[in-house]
């Protein structure tokens, strides 16, 4: 059955009964189910208090200005709900692959089908907002939507537009608009199937266009400044010379400044290398030219986000051998091949790794150049690769999911999960932007698809506080 039928029948379902397209007005989880397909936002009735109707219309222009599959509910704690097994039935019934944020009386849960938010970015947001906001749900549900809808991977399910008033419990209308909708419905049956895969093609493709744009500066000036530390080498194959650059020092500083390279200047304009040595730096040499080159015509023949992680690949190889043409031409050791510095990877290759923590996260082993690990011995900052988002210039792994395929070409999909853990970068790993993590071919669940009631049950816990929580363990929050 494809996505559009399943998705008409459950609409056929909750038009069809007496009520009409009121059918969300009864009591219990099937009830906010099938309000939650109508639009982003369910407030029952008895729980106006916990978010008033302007603060629920709110909430919803944030998940729809988004376009993200981001579901809200705000219940009562009566007898209608297991707070318990409430998210896994809420999931079951509402059949959305997406994110479920419930607020059940004062209390706050969270859960999400791994492939639109990760099981750590949501135990992460959920501990970070109760220890927020305590006792106050509204304020829990209202912080968590604004971090999901930054980092849920996807779109919005197409039935949503033009949905029902947030906290309304539904659309309005009578039986009458309920006749007229199935007959509309029955009609177009035959047609949807094909009309809803040819939309859903071109909202990926839309998707994906603007995901590229976003990236294209940040990869154009990893480009520029390559072409830049490949010039201030000032090395000639000719002659296996390196030419002083009027100014320079002469001192290595690998690592640490935009540029990474930057300082591998000679001043003594003479010939360092010869024979052997002189073949092996010319091949470094070329090597270095190869990767820019590949780089260049790779970001001109990328189509979406994805295709950016070979131009990362490339520079990262191309920095790599850079670096070890300086090598020789100093006559020290041969740098070992490592991962970019974590913080930038303009900085160069890693010299070693530190432990590093986010804000508010979990320490970690990162790789680091060497001025950032002088840095962080110091007690400074490291020079972090900040990047343009909504709220100003911030580091690339608070930036969203958009920028993980240019992460995953520097550091790779083994090594980049354990790096962004707690991070919004970190909770793009299996979405679809990542091509490579979880999803071989680089597709994955876009998010909002009618899926029915197939979720994987570790994504889906439930306990509000109880020892649940999603993916087997509660979030610490606790109430």
């Amino acid at each position: 059955m494809s996505v559009l039928t399943g998705a008409l029948v459950a609409l056929l379902l909750t038009t069809a009964g007496p009520g009409g397209p009121r059918a969300a007005d009864g009591d219990g989880v099937s009830a906010v189910a099938a309000a939650l397909r109508d639009g982003p936002v369910h407030v029952d009735p008895r729980a106006r208090d916990v978010l008033p109707p302007a603060a629920a219309k709110a909430l919803r222009n944030t998940v729809e200005r988004a376009d993200k599959p981001v579901l809200v509910a705000v219940l009562p704690a009566d007898g209608d709900f297991d707070r318990k097994t409430l998210l896994q039935e809420l999931r079951a019934e509402t059949g959305i692959t997406g994110v479920y944020a419930v607020a059940l009386g004062d209390r706050f849960d969270a859960g999400a089908d791994h492939q639109v938010m990760s099981r750590d970015a949501v135990r992460d947001a959920v501990g970070a907002v109760r220890r927020a906001h305590p006792g106050d749900p509204g304020a829990m549900v209202t912080d968590f939507t604004d971090r999901a809808v930054r980092q849920a991977s996807g779109s919005a399910p197409a039935a949503w537009d033009g949905g029902g008033a947030a906290g309304d419990g539904g659309r309005t209308g009578g039986g009458t608009a309920a006749i007229v909708t199935l007959g509309v419905l029955v009609l177009l049956a035959g047609a949807g199937a094909f009309l809803v895969s040819r939309g859903s093609r071109r909202r990926r493709a839309r998707l994906e266009r603007a995901g590229l744009e976003k990236l294209r500066p940040v990869v154009d000036e990893d480009i520029t400044a390559f072409g830049e530390e490949l010039s201030r080498i000032g090395f000639d194959p000719a002659t296996a010379t390196a030419r002083a650059r009027p100014g320079g020092t002469g001192t290595a500083r690998t690592g640490g400044e935009a540029g990474g390279t930057d300082g591998m200047d000679r001043t003594d304009g003479e010939d360092s290398t010869g024979g052997e040595d002189a073949d092996a730096a010319r091949e470094d040499y070329a090597q270095a030219l190869d990767a820019y080159d590949d780089a260049k015509t790779r970001m001109a023949a990328a189509r979406r986000p994805q295709d950016v992680r070979g131009v990362s690949r490339a520079l990262a190889d191309g920095r790599f051998a850079l670096a070890t043409l300086d090598a020789r031409l100093r006559g020290t050791a041969l740098p070992e091949r490592r991962a970019p510095c974590f913080f930038d990877p303009r900085h160069g290759p890693s010299v070693e790794d530190v432990q590093w923590a986010p804000p508010g996260g979990t320490e970690r082993a990162v790789p680091v150049c060497a001025a950032d690990a002088a840095r962080l011995a110091g007690g400074e900052e490291p020079a972090a690769r900040e990047v343009g988002t909504p709220q100003g210039p911030r580091p690339y792994w608070e930036a969203g999911p958009v920028y993980a395929p240019w992460a995953a070409g520097y550091f790779g999909g083994g090594l980049l999960p354990g790096l962004l853990t707690g991070t919004l970068l970190g909770g793009a790993l299996g979405g679809p932007y990542a091509d490579g993590f979880g999803d071989p071919s680089g597709g994955g669940d876009f998010g909002g698809d009618f899926s029915g009631g197939g979720a994987d049950p570790s994504d889906f816990g439930g306990g509000f506080g109880d020892g649940g929580g999603f993916g087997g363990g509660d979030f610490g929050g606790g109430f």
